[in-house]
């Protein structure tokens, strides 16, 4: 496997904490600590174009594809929706004080990770809250939906993954997982996998068919794993971590396959907080506390 590094953006003026699709191949979304956020476009490399100041630190972004509005969670301010079209917030919503860590949309309802344990079900047409559901004592780090067995999973502080019904929000299942913090869930791009990682610095895998019956447990990193984020054609997977590296993992094998880190190959100089993988010449993008952006491709 060949891992050569393509472009690097900066513009952030403070760490840099999540990015997501805009759901075109080649464009994504970014934004950290200084509340920027942006729109990038890999066929224009670091040409990226602010779309909104949130006026706080955002961990959190997504996007409504029914009306291509780009949900912010500002922290401890609430939520901001941007009118993507026409480039301006249409509305907000001070739904909570604390940290939002994650927002995932499906069907007719996002679903917000919050600082203090809970999460927030609202109501995509109406904006307004539908459910609070006290998850933990701990902060709700993040949620990932499974589409095919209808439930939703999330990961928290007090180090356990939960599973939920996402018909009537019922709590089906607590699987208490790592030893520390869950900081990301994933499931697998064929939805038979919960993929779970931590403080603890473990990868874990969960057959969701057997109960979430544990399949692996693997010390991926030497600190924290922050995100994992699956290849376009399902074969590979990546994690990345606040020890500052990438690893690209076989998905059949759970094998490693690749280690990206400033040593080999002039990747990040501190923790390595969020991945996107594209179909973009399959080019893998990660993010960091050293406020950059950076751009990989990724070669068989």
């Amino acid at each position: 496997m060949n891992i050569r590094k393509v472009d690097t953006f900066s513009g952030h003026r403070d760490s840099v904490f999540t990015i997501i699709s805009d759901h075109t191949s080649h464009g994504f979304y970014s934004s950290g600590g200084d509340g920027y956020v942006i729109q990038w476009d890999l066929n224009k490399p670091d040409l990226g174009k602010l779309v909104a100041r949130a006026g706080a630190s955002v961990y959190a972004l997504a996007l409504n594809s029914a009306d291509q509005t780009l949900w912010i969670g500002q922290n401890y301010e609430g939520i901001q929706v941007l009118d993507t079209v026409n480039n301006k917030v249409e509305k907000t919503s001070k739904i909570t004080a604390a940290a939002i860590f994650d927002i995932q949309i499906f069907g007719n309802n996002a679903l917000i990770a919050l600082g203090d344990g809970v999460i927030v079900v609202m109501d995509l047409v109406t904006f307004s809250i539908r459910k609070h559901l006290k998850v933990s004592a701990k902060s709700v780090r993040s949620i990932a939906v499974n589409p095919v067995t209808n439930e939703f999973a999330t990961g928290d502080s007090d180090s356990n993954v939960h599973i939920f019904d996402l018909d009537g929000f019922t709590l089906k299942k607590t699987i208490t997982s790592h030893a520390n913090s869950v900081f990301s869930v994933k499931y697998s791009p064929d939805f038979n996998h919960l993929f779970t990682t931590g403080r603890d610095a473990h990868l874990k895998i969960w057959d969701v068919n057997d109960a979430y019956g544990i399949v692996a447990d693997i010390p991926a990193h030497m600190y924290a794993i922050n995100d994992i984020a699956f290849s376009p054609d399902r074969q590979l997977f990546a994690t990345c971590s606040m020890d500052k590296s990438v690893k690209v993992w076989d998905a059949a094998t759970f094998k490693l396959k690749k280690i990206i880190d400033r040593a080999r190959h002039a990747g990040h100089g501190t923790s390595v907080n969020k991945l996107l993988w594209t179909t973009f010449e399959n080019q893998l993008i990660s993010c960091s506390d050293d406020r950059m952006i950076s751009v990989w491709e990724v070669a068989e």
